[in-house]
């Protein structure tokens, strides 16, 4: 029986703690439905199974090297640019590379740590709901604004929410710890994240590219570094 149940727990995907209270809301409608009538009930039963879906929280397998900077969320590339970063980052008001990835309500929404860092600021801002594919939702759009501070440099990290997305959950406060790849928050149902690193940081993916949270590397911030020198003997 264990080797069943543990089989089981293989094939399905774990889903995150923020999800239940809708899953449940899912399930109370497609009853009632049914209830009404039959072909609603069907209806209400692919409802349930999308949001189960949607928060999904599948274990990935990050890259460590230090310097690199993997995605915080699942989605499309969407934009690769260079940027003041927003006010509310407190930022050097110098432009840095921006790399935006567009998660669509497909998507897993849990975001990952893109660095291992300290959290030195969290600033949300209220704002309207445009589609996040926009490049003046940055500025215009509700936003949780998060500065990652590594041991050499500091980069930016803001959650945009979209057109249908309505609610950013937030897991850390400043002064936390993260590891690269640990969720630090969830944003609900489509939506953008923007990450702000060093002009000198070397980007590896390319526009229209799937990344993959906690597990597509979005640039290496040891590129413009000198290389190391190993004393031999």
């Amino acid at each position: 029986m264990s080797d069943i149940l543990d089989s089981m727990r293989r094939v399905l995907v774990p889903i995150h703690k923020e999800g239940y209270p809708f899953i449940l809301i899912a399930l109370f409608a497609t009853v009632l439905l049914a209830w009404l009538w039959s072909p609603l009930g069907w209806i209400g039963a692919i409802l349930t199974v999308w949001v189960c879906y949607f928060f999904r929280d599948p274990p990935r397998v990050t890259p460590l090297r230090e310097g690199l900077v993997v995605s915080p969320a699942d989605g499309r590339v969407s934009l690769i640019t260079t940027a003041v970063p927003p006010a509310e980052l407190d930022l050097p008001p110098e432009p840095m590379t921006r790399i935006s990835v567009f998660m669509n309500v497909f998507d897993c929404h849990v975001n990952r740590s893109p660095v291992t860092g300290r959290i030195a600021q969290i600033l949300y801002t209220p704002g309207l709901f445009l589609n996040a594919e926009l490049d003046k939702a940055s500025e215009d759009n509700e936003r949780n604004a998060l500065v990652i501070e590594t041991a050499n440099t500091k980069i930016g990290v803001v959650q945009i929410a979209g057109l249908v997305a309505r609610r950013i959950v937030s897991f850390v406060k400043v002064g936390d710890s993260l590891s690269t790849g640990e969720r630090f928050g969830l944003i609900r149902f489509g939506s953008r994240l923007d990450i702000y690193v060093p002009l000198s940081a070397q980007v590896l993916v390319g526009l229209g590219q799937t990344a993959v949270a906690g597990e597509t590397v979005l640039a290496d911030l040891t590129a413009g570094e000198p290389a190391r020198q190993y004393r031999v003997g």
